[in-house]
């Protein structure tokens, strides 16, 4: 795989410049959003594999940017970093934006959201190789693919 891109999105400069530091120096480029409609921007001018985002954000939600990733590049991992905790908005996000990971905001060590962020971009490079083996031209297994619901027998 060629350089590997995590987008980290918050509207909070001083969580943007924390990780930018703790990021610093990892096998990863990292990229920058202060909101939905920049992280968006950031998505149409170059591959991303990782997209870390807050919740709580003016202009667009987490959530909202979350579903609108899941379907317009369904191939990048999706993890949340937030400080908020309502259940339900999680679980609608887990349900919705199918998450990857959950960082709680702020997080105990740094090493904990570098270790979330690896654990995703090698999540990342397993599907795609297990989707490019599955078509058996390279390309995403979703592409042409045919679905069968199976009666579960209940």
């Amino acid at each position: 795989m060629n350089e590997r891109t995590v987008l980290f999105v918050d509207d909070e400069e001083r969580i943007l410049k924390t990780i930018e530091r703790i990021v610093h120096k990892k096998p990863f480029k990292a990229v920058y959003a202060d909101g939905g409609p920049a992280a968006l921007k950031q998505l149409e001018q170059r591959e991303v594999h990782v997209i870390v985002t807050d919740m709580r954000m003016p202009e667009m939600t987490g959530l909202q940017l979350l579903r609108e990733v899941k379907v317009k590049y369904p191939q990048i991992i999706r993890v949340v970093l937030s400080g908020y905790t309502q259940i339900t908005t999680l679980l609608t996000a887990i349900n919705q934006g199918e998450i990857f990971r959950y960082v709680t905001k702020p997080w105990e060590k740094n090493e904990d959201l570098i270790s979330v962020v690896m654990e995703a971009l090698d999540h990342f490079e397993k599907t795609s190789s297990a989707q490019a083996v599955g078509s058996g031209t390279g390309a995403s297994a979703d592409q042409g693919a045919t679905t069968h619901e199976v009666p579960l027998g209940y």
